[in-house]
């Protein structure tokens, strides 16, 4: 599959790849160029607002002495 590149630096994705990616108009695409020259891109079709609700809540707020606590014991263990 090709596509050309328009005089304005624009490239329609073939429908063949919009459909396996199921992207629709106003998602968005992220370029990758890799160490060998090769482009990659990766489709990034959700919004982070639908990642709200995957943690649980704690039960409690954690307080800046508990944050500065974990933080030492895990740098203490990757050490």
């Amino acid at each position: 599959m090709y596509a050309t590149l328009t005089y304005k630096g624009q490239v329609t994705v073939p429908k063949a790849i919009r459909d396996a990616l199921n992207l629709k108009p106003g998602d968005r695409l992220d370029f990758f160029l890799e160490q060998n020259g090769e482009m990659r891109v990766t489709a990034t079709t959700a919004p982070v607002t639908d990642l709200k609700g995957m943690v649980p809540k704690p039960a409690s707020p954690a307080s800046l002495d508990d944050m500065d606590r974990a933080i030492l014991r895990a740098s203490a263990r990757n050490q």
